[in-house]
């Protein structure tokens, strides 16, 4: 039996623009902030982990220049990458404690984080889509 109409039409390119866009603006936000607020919470972390404090400037890439590249669609994979390694930083210092911990609400305490992993992993393997800079 054949579909007809809406749940027969598809559109990988605008699903693609579509989740390139969630991931890139939402992250945006995040990197927004730090410029705004600075990012001495984080490099105070990292000097309490024992680690150079200008690893902090890091943050930018992940949460400024690779969720402008999301959204214009270039370099997608590279972003993806820059993101993916954003977020794996985090949960090993100051969310590490929370990966198995749900919150008063029921939920996951790190899925936001775990949006962003997956997020872009999809997008690495989806690459950018017609709807982009690259065009792939």
């Amino acid at each position: 039996m054949a579909q007809n109409g809406l749940c027969s039409y598809t559109n990988d390119n605008l699903g693609k623009l579509i989740l390139r866009l969630a991931l890139g603006v939402l992250m945006l936000f995040h990197g927004v902030a730090k410029l705004q607020n600075g990012i001495g919470g984080i490099e105070n972390m990292l000097e309490a982990n024992g680690l150079p404090s200008f690893i902090a400037y890091g943050v930018f890439l992940g949460e400024i220049l690779a969720p402008i590249m999301l959204i214009l669609g270039y370099r997608v994979k590279m972003a993806a990458i820059l993101i993916l390694g954003t977020m794996a930083f985090i949960l090993t210092f100051p969310y590490a404690d929370k990966i198995f911990t749900i919150t008063k609400h029921g939920a996951w305490a790190i899925e936001l984080h775990m949006f962003y992993i997956l997020g872009s992993i999809a997008i690495f393997l989806f690459g950018a889509g017609k709807f982009s800079i690259d065009k792939r």
